[in-house]
């Protein structure tokens, strides 16, 4: 990025935020500190309205922005989701091309959809490779959209929700506090006030929903980057050892949203060792490799392996009349 269009780009950086700290503006633009110092004194001199104070940040004299762009919350929470998508499922020249037109974005928004967008950005967390049938998620994420809402204005949400393994539903009040992407599903992380405990919510077993009226006060305590790695440290992620040929191993790097540690190289491959949160969906990931990957530990990830290749058999042995 040419000086001018890195000028340029900042003050759409500033334009979507009330303050932003040198060290950040560093670290976006992979510049300096010395570098974003004389870029803002440059853009001081053209004019542009720019505050700043040591310690603290910069940030742009109200007033000066373009004019907003008339979007509601639900499309401008729609655009932000698919970013933060892109940011996880693509390469990074396609990141760097979202992050630029998210920033025009927020540019010319009304502050009151950029601070909606800042309380979202905090509560949603996008981890693990994408559906095996995005057409299939899609479908079965209706109410996706109203939880990221809650999520948002901090709303208490009514549910009728249904559990892996029950046959009735049962109603629940939550405080929607963070919405996350893992095995295969998206997930609802919220106060049960029923169960009056932090619970982790599948939204596609949501059977209704009903966002309420009441604006729950704000978790001071409650950090969704925190409680994501304190659930990951506190053991709620499984072990499994799988050997993969070394024709698929950067496959498997790039898709694994855990990191695989390798260990010892036999018949054409190399076994490596990961987490899971859920072994029914690395069972679907590696048979997805063919003969390229097996499941060597535990034993129950190789039933699930064989169960899963045992049903796939079924279903075309039927299609083909055997």
């Amino acid at each position: 990025m040419n000086r001018t269009d890195r000028l340029v780009a900042i003050v759409m950086h500033l334009q979507g935020r009330r303050l932003v700290r040198a060290e950040e503006l560093a670290a976006k633009f992979e510049v300096s500190l010395r570098t974003v110092y004389r870029d803002m004194a440059a853009l001081g001199e053209a004019g542009v309205p720019i505050q700043g104070e040591a310690g603290v940040g910069y940030t742009l004299v109200r007033g000066y922005h373009l004019p907003p762009v008339m979007l509601t919350a639900e499309e401008a929470g729609a655009l932000f989701l698919g970013g933060e998508l892109v940011r996880r499922f693509t390469d990074a020249s396609l990141c760097a091309v979202s992050d630029a037109a998210l920033d025009k974005l927020r540019a010319v928004m009304p502050v009151e959809r950029r601070d909606h967008l800042e309380r979202l950005a905090r509560g949603v967390a996008v981890e693990g490779p994408a559906p095996d049938s995005p057409q299939a998620a899609r479908a079965r994420q209706s109410f996706l959209v109203p939880v990221q809402q809650a999520v948002a204005g901090r709303r208490v949400l009514r549910m009728d929700y249904r559990a892996k393994g029950r046959s009735e539903d049962s109603r629940r009040d939550v405080e929607a506090l963070g919405v996350v992407f893992y095995g295969d599903a998206w997930y609802l992380v919220a106060w049960c006030r029923l169960r009056d405990e932090l619970r982790h919510f599948r939204v596609d077993r949501i059977q209704n929903i009903e966002t309420l009226a009441e604006v729950f006060a704000p978790r001071p305590d409650f950090s969704l980057e925190d409680h994501l790695a304190e659930r990951t440290e506190g053991g709620q992620t499984f072990p499994a050892r799988v050997w993969f040929a070394d024709g698929v191993v950067e496959r498997a790097q790039r898709e694994s949203y855990a990191t695989l540690e390798f260990g010892e190289r036999r018949e054409g491959g190399v076994e490596c060792v990961l987490f899971t949160w859920c072994y029914d969906w690395l069972a679907r990931w590696l048979l997805s490799f063919g003969d390229q990957a097996e499941a060597l530990e535990p034993a129950e990830l190789r039933g699930k392996v064989r169960e899963q290749a045992g049903r796939v058999l079924a279903r075309h042995a039927e299609a083909v009349g055997v």
